[in-house]
């Protein structure tokens, strides 16, 4: 599209506005998704389009109108400023104010995904496929690619004019194996800030989780109850962003009275050496961006700070209303959403336990690793391992069943007590906040040792 045209047709249409805030937003998308079911291929969707929304706020009141045609872009304005006026209030905080970005960001790749090919990507998911289906006692599998290119124009009222694009790779693979009655399933997920390479080579992490699959059928389970767990960087990833980075959100802290209470900034969470930053500055993840969806410079925030809650994640609203600096944290999933807080790459750092340490002086206890589903309220949480193992006297021995993990995330931070020097990050998750899903985010850790964790056997 002719990017000069564009931008100057959203400056005229923000110039006619006397909204307190104007923002316009505009979208052009290119996208594939391909998935293979069991043994065929199920679904191929290629998808292109050019979108965009107007956001106007006055006295405290917001309109918000999304479009598919720039010729009727001052008729959009109007309609968005009229529905703020409808919702306005003499009683309202303005917006904290902007700093004026002029930016273009284009981002490149040695392997973009752009540039491949569709029947090559097809060919290289059926090559997956058939080596899963190469082995007896398969049930069903599930393996899922997707790709997208995203360039979105952003101007609004307080002098920001910003070109920036965005390209994402995601890859799922999951198998189910059976024996008699029995069902039991190993999966991974992977993924690029565009980098076509990161799927491609992946015959023996396939293998594998086809192995883990079948083995878990000769499995035991094993009794519930509190006990000494070890997670993995992607267990531990996944308890970091779904149990407590969503209690970082502003958005959720200040509408919340319970969490008012909980989330206060200066209390003791957890262990001297527990750090848990979140930041779209961490370069070369897939949560990573130089701006949010409201034009604000991304950044590294952090929540705990030597066991002390520090820090939350802000949109320019929600920072406004708590009197906080603004993160960078307002992000949408497309042009038809408003933006809301959202994490971006959220971990736990490195602490100062070698992995032999970690589990060394365990008696009995679990090693729980990857993970399958789960849910949180408020501040309860619980999870499901996507593969499990017992430790005894140090060492870790056979394959168990998965385990449930639950409990309250305060409690399970303080007993939080070795944290690894091994991070690493998980790129393949998508988070579904508000129904904007699958949102780009990674999350990660080091692995980290729970005392007195509540497990229960599946």
């Amino acid at each position: 599209m002719n990017e000069e045209k564009i931008k100057n047709q959203i400056l005229d249409a923000c110039s006619s506005s006397d909204a307190d805030f104007l923002e316009i937003r505009v979208e052009e998308t290119d996208s594939t998704r391909i998935n293979f079911k069991a043994k065929k291929l199920d679904n191929l969707i290629q998808n292109q389009g050019l979108g965009g929304n107007v956001r106007a706020l006055v006295k405290g009141g917001w309109g918000f109108v999304c479009f598919n045609d720039l010729n009727n872009l001052k008729n959009n304005v109007k309609s968005a400023v009229m529905q703020a006026k409808r919702a306005s209030s003499d009683n309202y905080i303005p917006l904290t104010g902007f700093e004026p970005v002029k930016d273009k960001i284009v981002s490149s790749f040695p392997k973009s995904a752009s540039k491949i090919k569709i029947s090559e990507k097809i060919h290289l998911l059926k090559h997956y496929n058939d080596l899963i289906w190469s082995t007896e006692g398969i049930q069903s599998s599930d393996l899922i690619y997707g790709d997208s290119v995203r360039k979105i124009f952003l101007v609004n009222s307080f002098g920001t004019e910003l070109i920036q694009d965005s390209h994402h790779v995601v890859f799922r693979a999951s198998v189910q194996a059976r024996e008699g009655g029995d069902v039991q399933q190993s999966g991974f997920s992977i993924g690029s800030l565009g980098d076509y390479s990161v799927v491609q080579g992946l015959d023996n992490e396939i293998k594998d989780t086809v192995n883990k699959a079948k083995t878990q059928l000769l499995s035991k389970p094993v009794d519930g109850g509190e006990k000494t767990v070890v997670l993995d960087p992607i267990l531990a990833g996944v308890f970091v962003h779904e149990a407590f980075g969503h209690l970082s959100e502003a958005d959720h802290v200040y509408e919340n009275d319970q969490l008012k209470e909980m989330m206060v900034l200066g209390k003791t969470f957890g262990p001297k050496n527990l750090n848990i930053i979140d930041g779209a500055q961490i370069p070369n993840l897939r949560g990573s961006f130089k701006y949010d969806d409201e034009g604000t410079p991304s950044s590294k925030t952090d929540l705990i700070r030597e066991g002390v809650l520090v820090g939350r994640l802000h949109s320019r609203e929600t920072a406004a209303i708590m009197k906080e600096k603004p993160t960078g944290n307002a992000r949408s999933i497309g042009y038809n959403f408003p933006p809301i807080v959202r994490m971006t790459n959220t971990l736990i750092e490195n602490g100062d336990s070698d992995l032999s340490d970690i589990f060394g002086d365990i008696k009995e206890g679990i090693y729980a690793k990857n993970w399958y589903g789960g849910m949180t309220s408020m501040e309860m949480f619980t999870f499901s391992s996507g593969e499990s193992y017992m430790i005894r006297n140090g060492k870790v021995e056979e394959m168990v069943r998965p385990v449930m993990l639950s409990g309250n995330v305060f409690s399970t931070l303080h007993n939080i007590d070795a944290i690894g020097k091994d991070l690493d990050m998980n790129q393949g998750g998508g988070c579904g906040k508000g129904g904007q899903m699958p949102l780009p985010v990674s999350n990660g850790s080091p692995h980290i040792r729970i005392q007195n964790c509540l497990i229960s056997g599946n």
